[in-house]
């Protein structure tokens, strides 16, 4: 009887042995084996590719029922890579990753401070200034986004507009054309730039808000198609000195105020920074927007990725990750929030102003010309009086406080 028990119990416990073996043997084999290395991520809202790290992208959901409240949505970029040689690499990782199609909206900042923002970074220029030999930082942020964007945009129309200079202040925009149409392609964008930069005057004080308003009103009237609203700009809203510590300026309520309604749309928000800064009140500002129905804003700083040491293509590729990385996560939220293709009927209609001076101008200037060379003959001109005149109208002073509205000065 007690073999039997013995032979019974041997039964049971072989098993188990035979178990503890091979988890052995598993446990072994994993140790042996080399730990997989994570993939490298971006992180977007510092501007710049930043240390290897996961990151998780958190959506609140917020003025919904209890009923139809929706779980957080946590995204992980851990499959785009913070490295690419070439601006069709970053295009074909935003298509793998779930981008399907966008439309792009451009607003170009024309406050005063494009003056003297350039101080270090664009060798004491204006920002603005315009040349035959290269690019300048808004040229060539509206040349990158443009190329990395045109795969996604089937109609390759591009609605573009400015705003700080002295006809928009802080409360207008202007359109790159009369008729308020859009650019055919970022090449036109760059034409149009070139002719309305030096029939403007800088002004200010900024505010993003006229330009997020509008591009609220184009999604508003697609239909609610997904829209990237791409403003670059040289500075920060405005805050003056007389503003207290913890207040908002009225500029930066009213820009806060826009961002936040504009999350209830198919639309990103991309703050695209030039010039030397500083840019440490716009993380600081990025951070003060309160809740959202999806994080629809970020900054990128531009001029520190173009100074990396890097071929030309890897600064191009680097600055198009930095500024498009989170817009397939964006593009997806505004899909699982139910905005995508709807609209609410309450974005404010925005009736954006003619570019400062009509392109019709060109044509008065021709007869202008014509005056200007009939008068040269009269015995009171002189050659003296001839070279302070503007060059390019020939009808008003070069130093008469750009009275002509051409960014002349008289040297």
């Amino acid at each position: 009887m007690g073999a039997v028990v013995t032979h019974v119990k041997a039964a049971f416990v072989q098993p188990q042995r035979c178990g503890e073996r091979a988890m052995e043997r598993a446990t072994t084999t994993r140790q042996r084996m080399p730990r997989r290395r994570e993939p490298h991520v971006v992180e977007v809202n510092e501007g710049l590719p930043a240390a290897p790290r996961d990151i998780v992208h958190q959506t609140s959901f917020r003025h919904q029922s209890k009923k139809l409240r929706k779980p957080h949505v946590t995204k992980k970029y851990s499959f785009i890579k913070d490295h690419f040689n070439s601006l069709e690499q970053v295009t074909t990782a935003l298509r793998e990753s779930g981008l399907e199609s966008s439309n792009l909206i451009l607003g170009i900042d024309f406050t005063k401070s494009n003056e003297w923002t350039g101080k270090r970074s664009f060798n004491g220029r204006s920002l603005h200034a315009i040349s035959h030999d290269h690019l300048n930082p808004y040229e060539q942020a509206i040349a990158i986004i443009g190329k990395a964007l045109a795969p996604f945009d089937e109609d390759n129309l591009i609605p573009c507009f400015g705003f700080g200079d002295a006809t928009t202040h802080d409360t207008e925009v202007f359109s790159f054309h009369n008729d308020h149409s859009p650019c055919h392609g970022f090449e036109e964008v760059l034409a149009c730039y070139r002719r309305i930069v030096p029939n403007l005057t800088l002004s200010g004080p900024t505010s993003f808000a006229p330009i997020v308003e509008a591009a609220v009103d184009i999604v508003e009237r697609s239909g609610g198609q997904y829209h990237i609203l791409v403003i670059i700009a040289d500075g920060q809203v405005t805050r003056s000195v007389d503003v207290e510590l913890g207040d908002l300026s009225s500029q930066e309520k009213k820009t806060i105020e826009s961002i936040v309604m504009a999350s209830s749309y198919p639309l990103s928000i991309v703050l695209v920074g030039v010039g030397d800064g500083p840019w440490e009140g716009m993380r600081k500002f990025d951070d003060s927007i309160p809740a959202r129905d999806f994080d629809n804003f970020q900054f990128v700083n531009f001029t520190s990725i173009m100074e990396k040491q890097s071929s030309p293509e890897e600064k191009e590729a680097s600055f198009a990750l930095a500024a498009l990385m989170e817009v397939p996560f964006q593009y997806k939220a505004s899909m699982e929030l139910g905005i995508l293709g709807h609209v609410t009927g309450k974005a404010k209609r925005v009736n954006p102003r003619p570019p400062p001076v009509p392109f019709a101008r060109r044509q008065h200037s021709l007869t202008a010309t014509a005056t200007a060379t009939a008068s040269s003959d009269s015995p009171q001109s002189s050659n003296g009086d001839q070279n302070k005149t503007c060059p390019i109208c020939l009808t008003n002073e070069k130093d008469m406080a750009f009275g002509c509205g051409h960014m002349v000065r008289y040297n």
